[in-house]
């Protein structure tokens, strides 16, 4: 095998007119995990008498998309057309997030699961440092996540593209039949992977890898050339097309057959890494659905994600931003 690895410039990677109008008409669906992130913002200067821990006022309250529903945020805030399947509760949470939904255009096909509550994310911040976060989740029961596999088979006809967020915790039990139903179809399929076996997510397009996601599968690396080698011979075992490995300051590397490519991370001050996966997988899934090349989609993933690492929380990045 003989990779030809190439390096590229990110920086001059921008959306022109042409590209808002192409991405205005390009469809995506997102399928995954979603989440409702709440943020508790207050001031802290004392002790509590109770506990070493520090008491915190809370001063404001903010709710925002997350996990899978994040990753539609991203999109629509790009301007793509945007569904969104995956599983909510019978509950306030819940409710907020199909308003939210509503407010972004994006079309909701979620499951409401009477047996389980809407994942939340609760992090308190203070003094711009998160102090705590509370996680409130249970596995959704086999009846919806059937029914949501129906609603998948609907929606898949009407895409472009298919994103699988994987934030592993039950809403893609059935992902291994989505990706090939998406892949008869002739869908780009993009995933999020999560846990360390890839094996289920055969057949897809292209799966975007952090490094430490990445080492739990392929193990540690001593060179680049140990890395491309174990990269590619998983690449070929699971049929990908391609592996984007986001790499933080060390910027994304793409491994396509017999040709790795490069780009730098984007010197900016980072601020909040959360959700940052989320704006590269959504960025890099309209770029491609909008006919980009994608050599030219994953750098501008890559200026989207240096973008978002610079606000707090789980953040978006407009088509303005990126122009």
């Amino acid at each position: 095998m003989i990779d030809m690895t190439r390096e590229l410039n990110n920086m001059h990677v921008k959306l022109t007119y042409q590209d808002v109008q192409r991405i205005r008409e390009a469809s995506i669906l997102v399928v995954g995990d979603v989440m409702l992130d709440r943020y508790w913002f207050g001031d802290t200067d004392r002790i509590s008498p109770e506990a070493p821990v520090p008491i915190v006022a809370i001063k404001r309250v903010d709710e925002r998309l997350g996990g899978a529903a994040n990753v539609a945020r991203n999109g629509a805030t790009l301007g793509a057309k945007i569904q969104l399947l995956g599983l909510v509760g019978d509950d306030e949470a819940g409710q907020k997030v199909q308003a939210m939904l509503t407010d972004l255009q994006i079309h909701s096909r979620l499951q409401i699961d009477t047996a389980v509550p809407t994942i939340v994310k609760l992090r308190v911040v203070a003094r711009q440092q998160q102090l705590i976060r509370l996680d409130f989740e249970e596995a959704p029961t086999i009846d919806t996540l059937m029914s949501k596999l129906q609603s998948f088979e609907e929606a898949l006809p009407q895409v472009d593209a298919v994103i699988f967020s994987d934030y592993g915790k039950g809403a893609l039990k059935h992902i291994s039949r989505m990706i090939e139903m998406s892949k008869a179809a002739g869908k780009i399929t993009l995933v999020d992977p999560k846990g360390d076996d890839y094996s289920k997510y055969a057949g897809a397009t292209v799966i975007t890898p952090n490094r430490s996601e990445l080492r739990q599968v392929i193990g540690k690396w001593t060179t680049e050339a140990d890395l491309t080698q174990k990269v590619q011979n998983l690449r070929t075992q699971l049929g990908l097309e391609a592996i984007l490995l986001t790499r933080s300051e060390e910027g994304m590397t793409l491994f396509r057959e017999n040709q790795v490519s490069h780009v730098g991370a984007q010197a900016r001050e980072v601020f909040d890494v959360s959700g940052a996966g989320d704006t590269v997988i959504g960025t890099l899934a309209v770029a491609l659905a909008s006919g980009w090349e994608w050599d030219q989609a994953m750098a501008l993933a890559n200026r989207a994600g240096g973008i978002v690492v610079g606000k707090l929380g789980t953040a978006t990045v407009s088509a303005q931003e990126l122009s």
